[in-house]
């Protein structure tokens, strides 16, 4: 079902069709830009942190089911910038606000796709969080719905934007580490145990029905709202569609690659086993371009994440953490970052921000560099110069960064290798993993396929 003939909301609210606006296809470098905010609990406000400091742009609008989260980031976002924004419970009465150029979604991953292609047939430009869908066949509609309706669609991968991250790149490009053959993504960061919370009634104020949305209807509970949803299947995608999206995008844009031939991946909950459905440790292995890259991904809870130096030299990367803190004075509990092998050295991308490369069997030191992230200011760039070519995130590398996640998820839960045809986006050897590509939906929040965006 389209957003434009959309009548009725599910708990009865009537809204009628949205206006298309128009104004953001001529928005000139004067023009200020307005902002609405969908999803202010969790990222959404580095959202409006992040875009309201910025030249001729204004957040408007903030956007959530729980209208208690809502007003109180309202109130925070007055007091820092003098200005209460609109609070607005249902996302589809700001869609229909014909002043708001931009939608940023920072809700949980089972609601991305839809709001974005809402958003684009609404006629605004879209920010949104990563991963950009929630199950494969949706990346296939959210590039036909940016396409059709002529919108700029910014994923929220950071590291893209990094001058020093980009430089790193080009280096690589350019050989200096040799023939690039293989990459490796590690996801290890500090996750609490999940308790077995009850299920309950939710709060007043907050619309869980409209939460809920596309996903599948599960009663209110502390085990998935407002955080856990991460490690729900129906809301969220486990820790390598989470912080795990960054390292797929880094190592997809470092090797030079698209979709994998062929994916295997095993893990579980071997510390915790508490009430995760998604696994709190990962090992997926994929082949590109029919064998001639390979990559490596390893997501892992708790806190033996400081895998350095001193560990004796019996891994095989040197500790991201460690060359974190080396090259940017900074310190952290995590160790989120890639590794892409050469024939000649190795480069190490560290968080969001920060590189260093190394040559030979005894690891000398190379090239270095630190810089911050200016995502916002690319997307802002893009909306107003209309032209794909200036992002950093556009819609196709959502899909694809996306889709590493998702067909890593996948051949964990069938538990055996899987062979995939990026070409007709299907795997030849397995037609249960096929149907797991995509997913039901409630009535009036289905996710069009493309040919109906």
């Amino acid at each position: 079902m389209q957003r434009r003939h959309f009548v009725k909301g599910v708990a009865g609210t009537a809204l009628a069709a949205p206006a298309f606006a128009t104004k953001s296809s001529i928005l000139g470098a004067n023009d200020r830009i307005r902002v609405a905010v969908l999803g202010v609990n969790g990222r959404g406000q580095n959202h409006f942190e992040g875009l309201q400091p910025l030249e001729n742009v204004e957040v408007t609008h903030f956007v959530d089911p729980d209208l208690e989260i809502a007003r109180r980031r309202a109130g925070e976002f007055e007091s820092k910038f003098g200005r209460k924004p609109t609070v607005v419970q249902d996302l589809r009465r700001a869609l229909d606000d014909k002043d708001i150029d931009v939608v940023t979604i920072a809700t949980p991953n089972h609601w991305h796709t839809l709001a974005a292609i809402w958003a684009c047939q609404a006629g605004k430009d879209v920010y949104v969080e990563k991963p950009a869908t929630h199950v494969f066949n949706e990346g296939l509609s959210l590039i036909a719905a940016a396409k059709k309706y002529n919108r700029i669609v910014q994923h929220g991968v950071q590291l893209r934007s990094s001058e020093a991250i980009r430089e790193a790149v080009q280096k690589m490009r350019d050989g200096l580490i040799g023939e690039v053959y293989m990459a490796r993504a590690t996801i290890f960061k500090w996750r609490p145990q999940l308790q077995n919370f009850p299920d309950e009634t939710p709060p007043e104020t907050f619309d869980y029905d409209l939460w809920v949305g596309p996903g599948k209807y599960r009663p209110y509970s502390k085990r998935h709202v407002p955080y856990n949803w991460h490690w729900t299947w129906d809301y969220g995608n486990g820790e390598i569609g989470n912080q795990g999206i960054h390292e797929t995008d880094m190592l997809q844009w470092g090797l030079g690659v698209g979709l994998p031939t062929k994916i295997s991946a095993m893990g579980g909950n071997y510390l915790w086993r508490d009430h995760r459905e998604t696994p709190e440790a990962l090992g997926m292995q994929m082949e590109f371009d029919g064998g001639k890259k390979y990559a490596e991904v390893a997501v892992r809870f708790w806190c033996s994440n400081n895998e350095t130096e001193a560990a004796g030299g019996n891994y095989l990367y040197r500790g991201l953490q460690s060359a974190y803190q080396r090259i940017t004075g900074k310190s952290s509990d995590k160790a989120n970052g890639n590794l892409f092998f050469g024939s000649e050295g190795f480069l190490e991308i560290n968080e969001y921000e920060s590189y260093a490369f190394f040559f030979g069997r005894n690891n000398e030191p190379g090239p270095s560099g630190s810089a911050p992230t200016r995502h916002y200011e690319n997307f802002i760039q893009a909306v107003r110069s209309r032209k794909t070519e200036d992002q950093h995130g556009p819609v196709e590398t959502a899909h694809s960064s996306a889709a590493l996640a998702h067909l890593g998820n996948i051949a964990y839960r069938r538990e055996q290798t899987l062979r995939f045809d990026p070409s007709v986006a299907r795997f030849t050897n397995d037609d249960e993993a096929n149907a797991m590509l995509g997913k039901p939906y409630r009535p009036g929040f289905e996710v069009p396929p493309p040919d109906r965006v």
